[in-house]
């Protein structure tokens, strides 16, 4: 099938990559010539394991290209992807659908014969609503459909998430449209792969609907490690305990520093904002924005706590800079929170991230290091923020060395105390009190 993917951030080129490994012909469009210039060049824009090998392979093959102009690619696909982003809107903390609205207003003008239009970006509910609505007010003649078809791919195993899903949403009731969104997908056919097709709203709900409970979930087992703390338990046997549960699973049970990355914080938000609108609305998840927010801030009172409550003339060693492991996205990332409340209280920063490089743009007076050693060079106190696999396995007694003081405050429980404690370590973990 001909598959147009308007927008090559993370969502579209992800999705348009893996609809072409799927067989399918598909024209990646984006109005960032920049971008479209690297993706010309082989170049990959964001950081996505296995993501280079496959645009690739498939550019190489002639299924996957990429264009400035979209009009040729719109107006013989078969299906037209709107995966553009919808960041926070300034103010009210409602989805900014913009370049959705924007993207169906150039699609109107441009397709020819019956077309699959799809929302894969994360929209509100009624957002297909409208989408229809601005089609059909250019074009009152036309044939189409438009679609809800959320992603739910995870930032560092996206590839997987996509070619191996636990379910795919497909949120329309035009039969014409099941039958181009059976076709698209029929390669996941071979693993059983359930294709659950509901209304529309239904569909947008979903999506928003899941990255809350997840947020839920991971905010409550952050109340738990400070809990734990409090009364001398441990949240990882906690989590275990738990999560052997079926009804609950131990899936994001993991204690840490806050949520952050591209879809929780800005989701949730979207969600309250809407329920609340709706008058509907959704005391919990207000509560979990609320709790999540204030938890990164209070993380550098836990760096102070274990240097005494002084970091004034510190200096604090930092490593991990993104959201979480695999990925090179530093959106409401914890570390943007932490930094400048260590660097409130007085103290230096000197930080490491093997893939953060956008943190140099983002914060302001840290020293960026070009490794893990040289980060905890010379430390008062090593603070861990994100969980990178070459971090779990430092060379304990060369960090040793290196610190000024050799105290480390774990974020993400990647080592065990009593270790720690054994090497000569002032060791603060999250939940393990």
């Amino acid at each position: 099938m001909r598959v147009a993917m308007i927008g090559t951030g993370y969502v579209g080129l992800v999705s348009g990559a893996c609809f072409a490994d799927f067989g399918h012909e598909v024209v990646c469009i984006d109005k960032d010539a920049g971008k479209i210039d690297r993706l010309l060049k082989g170049e990959i824009p964001i950081f996505e394991p296995g993501l280079d090998d496959l645009v690739e392979r498939n550019v190489r093959e002639g299924r996957l290209s990429f264009t400035l102009d979209g009009a040729e690619a719109i107006r013989t696909a078969d299906a037209v992807f709107i995966a553009v982003g919808t960041p926070t809107r300034r103010g009210d903390g409602h989805a900014d659908l913009s370049y959705v609205y924007a993207a169906a207003e150039e699609i109107a003008g441009l397709i020819d014969g019956f077309t699959v239009i799809v929302t894969k970006s994360t929209v509100p509910v009624g957002t297909g609503d409208e989408v229809e609505a601005i089609v059909r007010k250019a074009r009152p003649d036309a044939q189409f459909a438009v679609v809800s078809n959320p992603e739910f791919l995870r930032e560092g195993a996206a590839i997987e998430d996509f070619k191996r899903p636990d379910r795919v949403v497909v949120g329309t009731d035009d039969e014409r449209a099941k039958a181009v969104m059976n076709e698209l997908y029929r390669p996941l056919f071979l693993n059983e792969t359930p294709i659950v097709f509901t209304g529309r709203r239904t569909s947008e709900l979903i999506k928003y609907a899941a990255n809350a409970f997840l947020a839920m979930k991971i905010t409550f087992i952050n109340e738990m490690a400070d809990l734990c703390e409090a009364v001398g338990a441990d949240v990882q046997q906690v989590a275990k305990g738990i999560g052997l549960d079926k009804r609950i699973g131990g899936k994001f049970l993991n204690a840490g520093p806050g949520y952050g990355g591209s879809c929780f914080p800005k989701d949730t938000l979207a969600l309250v904002r809407t329920a609340s609108d709706a008058g509907a609305p959704v005391r919990l998840i207000e509560t979990t924005v609320a709790i999540n927010d204030a938890r990164k801030k209070a993380m550098a009172g836990k760096v102070a706590d274990a240097v005494d409550g002084d970091l004034k003339g510190k200096t604090v060693g930092v490593l991990g800079l993104t959201f979480k492991p695999n990925t090179d996205d530093m959106r409401d990332a914890p570390s943007l929170d932490i930094i400048p409340a260590l660097q409130a209280m007085g103290a230096t920063v000197q930080a490491f991230d093997p893939e953060g490089h956008e943190a140099r743009q983002m914060l302001r007076e840290v020293d960026f290091k070009a490794n893990a050693y040289d980060a905890v060079e010379n430390a008062d106190a090593v603070v861990i923020i994100t969980e990178w696999d070459q971090f779990r396995a430092l060379d304990l007694d060369r960090v040793k060395m290196l610190m000024k003081s050799p105290v480390v405050i774990d974020l993400r429980n990647i080592y065990r105390p009593d270790d720690m404690q054994r090497r000569g370590f002032r060791y603060t973990s999250v939940g393990r009190g």
